[in-house]
């Protein structure tokens, strides 16, 4: 293998180039035309533009192979999305006599149905899930299966993945809604309706297992992840090694997973996902797993067991696929330490967690992070592509460093241009239940108060760190914070700050090295000085506290032990006269796919008002206030821009 076609975009085509180049193979990197200036177009040794930009052109299977033959490469890697999991794609392009980094067409068709899949796993003898994976999809027969099953039940489109297609139902009155939703969102992201039932875990952990095989008779794990925290079932924070299991427990999922592996004939790279019950322990105290499906491609989280292992598995793919045997025996595969990852996305985290668009201003990170990204400073970020920024993987030698490591690298980062999830991924790896490692899939949605900013008082050790940095007098002599102050001469500043409209004025005087603080009841005296990790270290009569600071004309922000808070420095313009706080605002661009209420009905605070399809998920658009619709500006089937004005109610 002399040259690689890489079938994908973004951070996973960088990641394949680094490896592919550090092995003396050549690159050809791919790119619809807004993708023409991105980093991996760059990295790569040629690159070829597939067109116009949307997410088709890197469907195009046959432009795919053909650019392939056109730039004389031998092989083609998928990365994962897209055509990764595609079995006709796998299939054509060893038809074309090339080779796909990745597994055999038969093994991805065998998992790409989760019905299917499932029955295949409870004949090798894998744990499955109790449910219906029938073949008749009528409502009646479905209902009929769900009244068996019993609720709680969870909905799964069979072609689905990433949370598209699914829907947990507790109770009958809600099924058929649900499964209609679920069928939607299966053919709209899939071109499949069909859906299978299964019951519904009340406390599961989602727990997944590396495997990789070759094409000698030889199948390994690398040991298992832990994927729990979830957000409408899309991973948002994973680890490996998983904690909390017992070995015998860790033992019994890996053989699950090259049992599974081994059923299939699996090649090169997989992931077998399990659900692990906690409410149904055995003698033994593990909980009872469940096959939930296999990825047949490298994961996105991969980074973190690469952290623990020590093994590079897109140099192992790549390996495998040119025939190799795999380097490693199961006994040689050993996990030392602890390492964790947070997917840092273009969202809102505290309006609901709508995607974010517009252009990065700033972006920065810590060294003491791992950062796989495929954008920089400049790169646009819209809705025809996931929108994560960037996976940041923290590693130490226990999960407690690897987790404080974490929440002070997402403290130190830096995003500017549009709203992002970091300070809701700090205040996520830093929460005390979390850290403790009590904790399952639904932890997000049970701490979803304790996860939003805070709305207590800010800390006066907050109001000390931003008082004395933006207060020192701006006189001859530096300080270590990038300003200056004569040695003791007592000149004052006075610095004013906003929470809201709650406004907090400090009095900063220095004198002999120290900065006098008035207006702040517990602290008083204080000395600052930079770190050299850009940390800011705060001393005071109740102790050294160390937090990162980011300063702007109109604001700064403190970042403290994973929280954050934003201080104005200007006082907050006051309300509009005549503003209609009854304005229901497009969140994003997208397509109106039902409307619930009609010209004058009358709506409470909460009730569904629409829904909005956008990146083929489907998002609730919940009434502001209580009123009348008194505007109606949209109907079904409409597509809408962000921030059109959908109604008004009066």
């Amino acid at each position: 293998m002399k040259k690689l076609l890489i079938a994908n975009r973004g951070e996973i085509a960088r990641r394949i180039i680094r490896t592919a180049h550090a092995m003396g193979i050549e690159t050809v990197a791919l790119h619809a035309d807004a993708d023409a200036a991105s980093p991996h177009v760059r990295e790569a040794t040629e690159a070829v533009s597939l067109g116009p930009d949307s997410a088709r052109p890197y469907l195009n299977a046959e432009r795919i192979i053909a650019i392939a033959r056109q730039t004389d490469s031998q092989a083609i890697h998928p990365g994962y999305g897209f055509l990764s999991e595609n079995a006709d794609f796998a299939a054509a392009v060893a038809a074309a006599g090339l080779i796909f980094v990745g597994p055999p067409s038969a093994a991805i068709r065998a998992m790409a149905l989760k019905d299917a899949a499932k029955s295949l796993m409870k004949k090798a003898g894998v744990p499955v899930t109790p449910g219906y994976q029938g073949m008749d999809q009528s409502l009646i027969r479905l209902q009929r299966a769900a009244e068996a099953i019993g609720f709680p039940l969870l909905i799964k489109a069979v072609a689905g993945g990433g949370g598209k297609g699914m829907r947990a139902v507790t109770e009958a009155a809600g099924f058929q809604d649900a499964l209609m939703a679920a069928q939607r969102e299966g053919e709209a992201s899939f071109s499949n309706a069909a859906v299978l039932l299964e019951k519904l875990v009340r406390r599961p952990r989602h727990v997944e297992v590396q495997v990789f095989a070759d094409s000698h008779g030889n199948v390994v794990h690398l040991h298992e992840r832990d994927c729990s925290l979830q957000r409408r079932h899309q991973k948002v924070i994973e680890e490996a090694p998983a904690p909390g299991l017992s070995e015998r427990l860790r033992h019994m999922l890996g053989v699950a997973a090259v049992t599974a592996a081994t059923a299939i004939d699996y090649r090169n790279a997989g992931t077998v996902e399990f659900l692990l019950d906690l409410d149904d322990v055995d003698s033994h105290g593990d909980p009872a797993f469940y096959f939930m499906e296999m990825n047949t491609r490298l994961q996105v989280e991969h980074p973190v067991t690469e952290a623990i292992t020590g093994v590079d598995l897109v140099e192992w793919q790549l390996r495998v696929a040119r025939g190799e045997p795999l380097p490693l025996a199961q006994d040689e595969i050993q996990a030392t330490g602890h390492a964790v990852e947070a997917r840092l996305y273009a969202e809102d985290a505290d309006g609901g967690f709508l995607p974010s668009t517009g252009t990065i201003e700033a972006l920065r990170f810590p060294p003491a992070l791992r950062v796989d990204t495929g954008i920089e400073q400049g790169s646009r970020i819209g809705l025809d592509y996931d929108p994560m920024i960037a996976k940041v993987i923290a590693q130490g030698a226990t999960r407690e460093e690897a987790l404080a490591t974490l929440t002070a690298g997402l403290d130190a980062t830096v995003v500017t241009g549009l709203k992002s999830n970091r300070a809701f991924l700090a205040r996520l790896a830093s929460h005390p239940a979390f850290v403790a490692g009590d904790f399952d899939t639904g932890f997000i949605a049970t701490h979803a108060t304790a996860l939003l900013p805070s709305t207590e008082p800010v800390p006066e050790v907050v109001l000390a760190f931003a008082a004395a940095a933006l207060g020192t007098p701006p006189v001859a002599g530096a300080s270590a914070f990038g300003q200056a102050f004569r040695l003791n001469l007592p000149l004052e500043t006075h610095v004013r700050l906003w929470a809201g409209d709650a406004l907090h004025a400090i009095s900063v005087r220095a004198v002999a090295g120290r900065l006098r603080l008035a207006g702040l009841e517990t602290i008083g005296e204080v000395a600052l000085r930079l770190l050299p990790d850009g940390r800011h270290r705060l001393q005071s009569g109740r102790g050294y506290f160390s937090a990162y600071l980011h300063i702007t004309p109109q604001a700064i922000e403190v970042r403290l032990d994973g929280q954050s808070w934003t201080l104005a420095r200007q006082a907050p313009p006051k309300a509009v006269a005549g503003a209609r706080s009854g304005q229901l605002r497009a969140p994003m661009p997208g397509r109106v796919l039902s409307l619930d209420i009609a010209l004058g009905e009358s709506v409470e605070v909460g009730q569904r008002l629409a829904i909005l399809e956008a990146m083929k998920m489907e998002h609730r658009l919940l009434s502001p206030a209580v009123g009348i619709i008194t505007a109606l500006n949209i109907s079904a089937g409409d597509q809408v821009a962000d921030g059109m004005v959908l109604l008004e109610i009066g």
